[in-house]
């Protein structure tokens, strides 16, 4: 009967475990409809390129080498498909196959794919803030790099557990992140900000006397949708994070998780709406969507010790501070077509300076040092590349390509041929 009840364990936890990792990977639409609408259309069609392309990508580096140098191990080819019963009866009465005794090697592919759909979403958030401008195959050189070495190495020294260069380890100083505030979203948009300072902005987006244009996107229908598919997919990336369902104290964490995830979404949200109108006079869409985004981004890093109300008002903060970011960036020239380093890089580090407060076993301390540690990390390995990419194959469409569209330059094929004309 014992046995049973463990094999039994085990079935729920690692189905529970790749539900969640199918809903991250829908994720991946989300950004593509999110970015997709936010641009305009004629660079549609090499945005969907891009978020496809790079989802491959980062599936494919992840399995050669990316897994191996987050959690140690060789390469992830083999042994997957064989199921040893009585290993698995032993590490589940010794105490469970997922949660805080790690994963076991009884539960390998599971877990990879749980891990590798949040690589894509990393490499996700680089795709919308150098749209518009960067050239499609030296984006995936990036991606190549991003996905299968730069993420890799700093998950390492976080939730693999390693320590940094061999000299220090994150968690002994505090540091906790619960799903991915500063390990996946501020790590995305510390890359994303190394190469559009090196690409720099589009062309007329910034006038020579200090004047701003906008340039809205193309369509807004597509941007609310990807918007509702990621606060969707977050249940996953959230509620994945528990680990395991199949016992009273997970299954309990797992509602409250689901619970604080959406209440921060709506704080957000609402708190961007309302200091959109109270700055520009009108309930701005694209405020509102990136507020529910970035209340999200928020509560990442602690969705299982807030309360309701605490965590509606960590996304409220966030939606706050999300309005004020994608200006100040705007006003310090720093061209983000679809707000992503405003949403995944500034709330990121928000949501990791929060946990603390409901998170006992968190310090100020430990967040300071583990968000400097990913960002410098990220930031610095990530200018090189982009760098030797520049230098090597450029990185920049010429300005007629960019006056044409980047549909046209690097995809040969329009978004909306019948309808919208790129000249």
């Amino acid at each position: 009967m014992e046995n049973q009840i463990i094999e039994l364990q085990f079935s729920i936890d690692t189905f529970y475990f790749l539900v969640c990792g199918a809903l991250v990977m829908w994720m991946a639409a989300g950004f593509a409809m999110l970015e997709s609408g936010l641009v305009r259309a004629k660079n549609t069609t090499e945005i969907l390129t891009k978020n496809v392309a790079l989802f491959a990508v980062a599936c494919t580096m992840y399995m050669v080498c990316g897994y191996a140098i987050m959690y140690g191990g060789g390469i992830f080819l083999t042994g997957i498909n064989e199921v040893d019963l009585e290993g698995v009866l032993a590490q589940g009465a010794e105490g469970g196959f997922y949660g805080d005794d790690g994963i076991g090697p009884y539960a390998p592919a599971s877990d990879f794919f749980f891990q590798v759909v949040f690589v894509a979403t990393c490499m996700s958030i680089v795709s919308g803030a150098v749209a518009e401008r960067m050239k499609l195959w030296a984006f995936l050189a990036f991606a190549v790099v991003m996905t299968g070495f730069i993420y890799p190495m700093q998950g390492s020294w976080t939730w693999g557990g390693a320590d940094v260069f061999g000299m220090f380890n994150l968690g002994d100083t505090g540091f906790s992140d619960f799903a991915g505030s500063g390990i996946v979203h501020m790590a995305g948009a510390a890359a994303a900000l190394a190469g559009v300072l090196l690409l720099g902005a589009r062309k007329g987006k910034y006038g020579p006397n200090g004047e701003i244009r906008a340039f809205p996107g193309a369509n807004m229908p597509l941007a609310t949708l990807g918007t509702f598919i990621l606060w969707m997919g977050w249940f996953g990336f959230n509620g994945g994070s528990v680990l395991k369902a199949s016992d009273v104290y997970s299954a309990s964490s797992v509602a409250m998780v689901f619970l604080n995830t959406n209440a921060a979404a709506a704080g957000g949200g609402i708190a961007a709406l309302i200091t959109a109108r109270l700055m520009f006079g009108k309930a701005d869409l694209t405020m509102l969507l990136n507020g529910a985004l970035a209340g999200l981004v928020t509560i990442t890093a602690e969705p299982s010790t807030p309360t309701a109300l605490t965590a509606t008002l960590f996304g409220a903060v966030g939606g706050i501070l999300v309005v004020f970011a994608i200006v100040t960036l705007d006003k310090l020239r720093i061209d983000d077509p679809v707000g992503a380093i405003s949403v995944h890089g500034v709330c990121g580090i928000l949501g990791l300076m929060l946990v603390p407060i409901t998170n006992g076993d968190a310090s100020f301390f430990g967040q300071i040092v583990g968000a400097l540690t990913i960002f410098i990390w990220v930031f610095v390995a990530s200018l090189i590349v982009w760098g030797i990419l520049k230098a090597v194959m450029g990185i920049r469409v010429t300005e007629e390509e960019e006056y044409e569209g980047v549909d046209l330059s690097e995809c040969g094929m329009e978004a909306y041929p019948e309808f919208v004309s790129s000249k």
